[in-house]
């Protein structure tokens, strides 16, 4: 794509122009020359026994050529000051403009480049949503640069995803303030305490906020609990959560098995059907992992009605001891998170005084739900990638049954170091569908090759294509995703001037040459405070970012972080919703 920007064209008054110019800054220099002069021998006389000149500053220069009146060495010396003293002035205001209107930024210098079209409405304001979709403002995008005056806005639904290297403001400047600006309920995940602290009180006013928190992230107490096997009603729904646990508990660059990968994955699907048929708790499927020998589960199958899956459970019982070592290895390696009794406490409830968290009346609430998890060894990522996968689920059901298939109060999935924590397989294939149910999700990756090794090349192509606002905020070196992002800012004509002379005389001559908008160089060094942003229906725009600590409503987050955000932080309870 091409961006034609409107160009300066020379002509005949490009002379006289100049020399207009010049004459005007000449008698403004001579004003102030004159000018000062005058208050140096005023200030002269006024500390020292230098004479006081006339009241008239032209009367004063025209006595010095006529030798009326004297200069004096302290007159020298305050005019030394003062020409400082002005200097210092001009400079520290010439640096306060440019910083306002540039920010000294050399991709700010090139983003007067960029042409907006009529496009870019949408998304300014409060954001124009579409017939049946929630009106309210979403979630801010930044300030159009240059001028950072028009501010830009998601709409309710609208897809996104942000790439951002380490310590360039992902959350600061998109999670928090899409959370602040949320109409509805919110899920959220995380590898870091930081963003549980700073909306945990806020969010609290709007309901109730649950911290789903194995691996103590938050120092979060199990005060209620969820159960993974209540999204299992059926063979295909156990499938769909064996897959789940599957992928997120395998390192992308693992080496796979067709057979023991996908028969292990079977062999836990039917174990987790077993399991909800004969309402066991969630650890006895690692129970019998560990007993290949037990057929308790092929008996709770047959009596919950699933006679071919009891078969085939049967089967892989039966088979020979080296092959069936195999199978039972793979899903035992799966589930080995269940072996922490920490990890167990947030999915069982042996007493039954606990609150049970239910996916499906969460998103009929505007309560919050931070799923927490590190990346590594003991990683309770597959039970995070797996309450969110049912939560969206959920929502997605109750936007089918809903006036016009989406949710009248849109959802919105906020899944920060997504890749990390929440590997979800099938998010690709989903992300398109969501934007048309009222869920909006923001995907927030350090990197492409990150998405790319979480969902392959495809996978993550399909997340940048479905994303209505695509944000990259900068840290990133890798110059085949800045190279295509440079791309999409496209070209302008920059107007070059040449000038010939010649013993007859001189001529100038102009030429346009085709340049990039940003190049990769301007992309690599995105500075902090700045994105790029590209939006469906326009053309791309660079934005300034605008963090929680800029906005209006600032105080309730600095709040929140003092309230939950201490070194006794963590000992404060939970708030739950009723």
């Amino acid at each position: 794509m091409s961006y034609q920007p409107r160009q300066r064209t020379g002509g005949g008054g490009g002379s006289g122009n100049t020399e207009g110019y010049i004459i005007g800054a000449a008698a403004v220099l001579i004003v102030v020359v004159v000018a000062g002069a005058w208050a140096a021998a005023e200030l002269a006389s006024s500390f020292s026994h230098a004479p006081v000149p006339p009241g008239n500053p032209i009367r004063m220069i025209d006595g010095l050529g006529h030798h009326t009146f004297l200069w004096t060495p302290a007159a020298t010396g305050w005019a030394i000051g003062l020409a400082v003293a002005v200097l210092l002035l001009a400079g520290l205001i010439s640096g306060a403009v440019w910083r306002r209107t540039s920010g000294g930024r050399g991709i700010d210098r090139s983003a007067r480049n960029v042409t907006r079209d009529r496009g870019l409405r949408r998304y300014a304001g409060n954001g124009r949503a579409g017939p049946g979709v929630f009106s309210g403002p979403g979630p801010v995008i930044g300030k159009v640069v240059p001028g950072a005056r028009t501010v830009i806005r998601a709409t309710w639904e609208d897809m996104l995803v942000v790439i951002a290297g380490p310590r360039t403001g992902k959350t600061t400047s998109f999670a928090i303030p899409a959370m602040l600006d949320a109409p509805g309920a919110v899920i959220v995940t995380s590898n870091k305490r930081d963003i549980v602290d700073a909306t945990r009180g806020p969010r609290e006013t709007a309901g109730g906020c649950w911290v789903f928190d194995p691996q103590g992230v938050a120092g979060a107490g199990t005060t209620w609990w969820w159960n993974p096997l209540s999204y299992v009603t059926d063979v295909r729904s156990a499938r769909k959560l064996a897959a789940v646990w599957t992928n997120a508990s395998k390192e992308p660059d693992a080496r796979t098995d067709a057979y023991f990968d996908n028969s292990g994955q079977e062999l836990l699907a039917q174990l987790l059907l077993a399991a909800a048929s004969g309402s066991e708790p969630v650890s006895s499927v690692f129970a019998w992992l560990a007993d290949s020998e037990d057929d308790t589960p092929v008996r709770l199958l047959r009596t919950g009605g699933h006679s071919m899956s009891a078969d085939g459970l049967r089967a892989t019982i039966q088979l020979p001891a080296k092959q069936k070592a195999g199978v039972y290895g793979t899903a035992s390696k799966t589930v080995s998170f269940l072996s922490d009794p920490r990890v167990l406490e947030w999915v069982e409830d042996p007493s039954g005084h606990r609150r049970q968290f239910s996916p499906t009346a969460f998103v009929e609430s505007t309560d919050t739900l931070y799923s927490l998890s590190r990346e590594g060894e003991g990683s309770s990522g597959p039970l995070v990638t797996a309450l969110t996968a049912a939560v969206l689920e959920a929502a997605e059901g109750k936007a089918a049954a809903s006036v016009g298939g989406r949710l009248a109060v849109p959802l919105l999935a906020v899944l920060d170091e997504v890749a990390n924590v929440c590997r979800w397989r099938e998010l690709p294939d989903l992300y398109s569908h969501y934007g048309s149910r009222g869920i909006v999700v923001l995907s927030i990756l350090q990197s492409w090759a990150q998405g790319e090794t979480c969902w392959g090349e495809q996978g993550m192509r399909k997340i940048w294509d479905a994303s209505n606002v695509k944000v990259f905020a900068g840290g990133s070196t890798d110059t085949r995703f800045l190279e295509s992002l440079s791309q999409l800012y496209g070209h302008y004509d920059r107007q070059m001037r040449s000038r010939s002379n010649s013993a007859q005389g001189g001529s100038t001559s102009w030429s346009n040459q085709r340049e990039r908008v940003f190049s990769v160089d301007d992309l690599s060094a995105m500075p902090a405070g700045r994105a790029a942003v590209g939006l469906s229906g326009t053309r791309p725009v660079l934005v300034q970012t605008v963090p929680w600590m800029a906005r209006k409503d600032s105080n309730v987050v600095q709040s929140s972080l003092s309230r939950y955000g201490g070194p006794d932080g963590h000992r404060s309870p939970v708030a739950v919703a009723s």
